[in-house]
């Protein structure tokens, strides 16, 4: 899971560096589209009731439970979405029972829907599922997929105002969680910014003229 970096205030940037992935537990990470403030105050929560109920029960809530706990917040916001003070996540995890990774969507009103291969949330979230449609491939590297997310961010930045490209100069890249069997982790600039830079790199490249021409 990926996120770019940038906040916005109607046509202001406000935040150049903002955090939009993080760790919700060992085994899960969520993502925020939306009102900022009350976005990470929601994930802030999130992680809290997930670590409560584990220490409670000695055992962590299974993924499909987590993903409806998640559901029943937003639910809970449902009057501040009204107002346009609307928060829309994207849950992902490792099922440990099941061995494999699943990917959560919502809506709102807490509706909650399981995806399949890849999905984006936010308002360049367009964008980025025609580039990952174009490059998501079953089974990549850990690497690859990295590499996947990072192509639909630039894409989306590209024709989208409200999402943020990296950022070379500052030293900002997109904030990247991975999710497999050993857990949850946050990839660290020194992991993500190589690959922005490879990325750069080769969309620098001139196309090919044999392969040009065309309309669509």
């Amino acid at each position: 899971m990926a996120g770019d970096r940038r906040a916005t205030m109607g046509n202001i940037i406000a935040q150049h560096d903002i955090e939009k992935v993080f760790t919700a537990d060992d085994y899960s990470v969520i993502g925020i589209a939306g009102t900022a403030g009350l976005a990470v105050e929601l994930v802030r929560l999130f992680q809290v009731e997930l670590e409560h109920y584990e220490k409670i029960e000695g055992v962590s809530l299974s993924l499909d439970g987590k993903a409806n706990r998640l559901a029943s917040m937003l639910r809970g916001q449902l009057g501040l979405a009204l107002q346009g003070l609307a928060v829309v996540p994207l849950f992902a995890g490792y099922d440990t029972a099941r061995g494999l990774g699943r990917i959560f969507s919502y809506d709102v009103t807490g509706g909650r829907y399981e995806e399949h291969d890849f999905f984006a949330v936010g308002s360049g979230s367009a964008f980025a599922r025609g580039s990952l449609k174009k490059l998501f491939r079953t089974g990549s590297s850990t690497e690859d997929a990295v590499r996947t997310a990072l192509e639909a961010l630039y894409d989306a930045a590209d024709d989208d105002s409200a999402t943020g490209g990296p950022d070379v100069t500052r030293g900002i890249y997109p904030v990247v969680g991975v999710v497999d069997a050993t857990g949850a982790r946050i990839l660290g600039d020194s992991e993500v910014g190589p690959m922005v830079d490879q990325m750069l790199v080769s969309r620098r490249q001139p196309r090919d003229p044999a392969h040009g021409g065309g309309a669509s």
